[in-house]
């Protein structure tokens, strides 16, 4: 049951209101799952000097976090320690005090299953247990990346179950919205505070009290008029890139059949149309926790409705098969020296899923090693300043560490693939040592000599 802004205004509500409390910056925050999207959002509630609990049920990381360390790039370590020492921030690995957060914030996972269906159990689980404490006067804010009708077919039951014992209404007791997370990993011109969100709530009331609480910590706030348009914007955000990135990753395979073409010259060329044309620029796969997930959310909701999202889910499978791409020309390299597959050494460079980042979600580095290694390339090794170690396997049982960049270790490479274009990497040098070099990136186009080892994706001749 709900009730609607017109039966109650958040505005003629004393400074006790949930809206008042807000405005007064005495509300308290809680956030649910301390990973890349609410750890940042925590830390600045904090900073802002806003009471703030943050709960995740990994307990190291909440030892961690209560004890100064930080484990997410784009959060200064020494921003936790001021608000750690201010006391606005603390960490907890469980749910008995979210009844003291007044706005709760739900950012945890929300993968897909083997079967590309969405797999909504952590937002379940989190929902279940805040249901448990709710109590008058909560605002909960869901930020996990999720399909259309989450917030009000999934979240808004389990609470309304619970509130119904107390006879609490939904717009008048207690309020509930989406506003989709936008975080890009490493990014310095964009963080929490200045990019602008979206919110879209139940009822107006829960829209406007969901603006006003993002507005403590945001410069600009889009509201809509529903948490349904909400889900469905944050989908389309990050479709868009996939069906686009598809686009060139498809043209870079054409160019190296034809022969004779490069896609980076042809996209170079196009973007000086001043109107009209975006540039997307191919590559080895795509990583980072949504753009790999969110076509399949989408197709999954579209079958609910007999719909089929044929041209986005063909564009997903497009972004898939690059890392068989790139591996195919491995094997072709290393066919083109004296060595067997078993003894051929491969360097890897970059792990992360992105530029300048120590994020390796769903990076497509993780797909090429495990192909290597299923071909029968025993000897594979990874180079990246910025992940020290990583599982690989289907059963994550391999552990690989880092290995500094020496000239001996370049050289003793069969092949060195080059995934990940981080700024750190010495191309140069990288280019004098190495004897083959595999770049998806165009990490290497201001090297000028030996550009006979380098076999670039979407080159013509790759």
């Amino acid at each position: 049951m709900s009730i609607t802004a017109s039966e109650i205004s958040v505005k003629q509500q004393g400074c006790e209101s949930l809206g008042g409390i807000i405005s007064a910056k005495t509300a308290r925050i809680g956030v649910v799952g301390l990973g890349y999207v609410g750890l940042p959002l925590a830390v600045e509630y904090a900073a802002r000097g806003f009471e703030t609990l943050g709960i995740d049920l990994d307990k190291e990381k909440v030892l961690r976090l209560n004890a100064g360390h930080n484990y997410i790039q784009d959060v200064p370590e020494t921003q936790l320690q001021e608000v750690l020492k201010r006391r606005t921030f603390r960490a907890e690995d469980d749910f008995s005090s979210i009844a003291e957060s007044d706005v709760i914030y739900i950012c945890v996972p929300t993968p897909v299953t083997p079967h590309k269906d969405p797999d909504t159990s952590y937002i379940h689980s989190a929902t279940t247990s805040i249901a448990e404490h709710l109590r008058p006067g909560q605002l909960i804010i869901l930020k996990s990346t999720t399909y259309p009708e989450t917030t009000e077919g999934l979240v808004q039951p389990i609470l309304e179950k619970a509130a119904d014992k107390h006879n609490m209404l939904l717009g008048r007791d207690y309020f509930l919205a989406f506003s989709p997370e936008r975080i890009d990993p490493g990014n310095k011109n964009f963080n929490t505070a200045n990019t602008p969100v979206v919110v879209g709530g139940v009822t107006e009331a829960c829209t406007e009290l969901a603006c006003l609480a993002m507005q403590q910590v945001v410069e600009q706030v889009y509201p809509v008029s529903s948490p349904k348009v909400a889900e469905m914007e944050k989908l389309v955000e990050n479709i868009f890139r996939s069906v686009n990135i598809a686009f060139v990753n498809e043209l870079a395979r054409l160019c190296d059949r034809m022969g004779g073409v490069s896609i980076w010259e042809v996209i170079q060329a196009a973007s000086t149309k001043p109107f009209g044309f975006m540039p997307f620029q191919p590559g080895p796969g795509l990583g980072g926790h949504c753009i790999p997930i969110d076509p399949y959310y989408l197709s999954w909701l579209a079958r609910r409705y007999d719909f089929e999202t044929n041209f986005i889910t063909l564009s997903a499978r497009t972004n898939e098969e690059m890392p068989y791409y790139v591996v195919d020309a491995v094997l072709r390299a290393i066919a083109e020296q004296p060595i067997s597959l078993g003894q051929a050494k491969v360097l890897i460079l970059g792990v992360a899923f992105k530029r300048d980042v120590d994020d390796t979600r769903h990076s497509p580095a993780y797909t090429v090693i495990e192909l290597l290694r299923n071909k029968g390339v025993k000897h594979i090794c990874y180079s990246d300043p910025f992940v020290e170690q990583i599982r690989v396997g289907k059963d994550q049982g391999t552990e690989m560490k880092h290995i500094a960049l020496t000239d001996k270790v370049i050289s003793d490479q069969h092949v060195v693939v080059l995934m990940t274009d981080h700024k750190a990497f010495p191309y140069s040098r990288i280019a004098e040592e190495a004897n083959t070099i595999i770049d998806t990136r165009n990490a290497f186009k201001h090297v000028k000599h030996n550009r006979d080892k380098v076999r670039l994706l979407g080159s013509g001749s790759f």
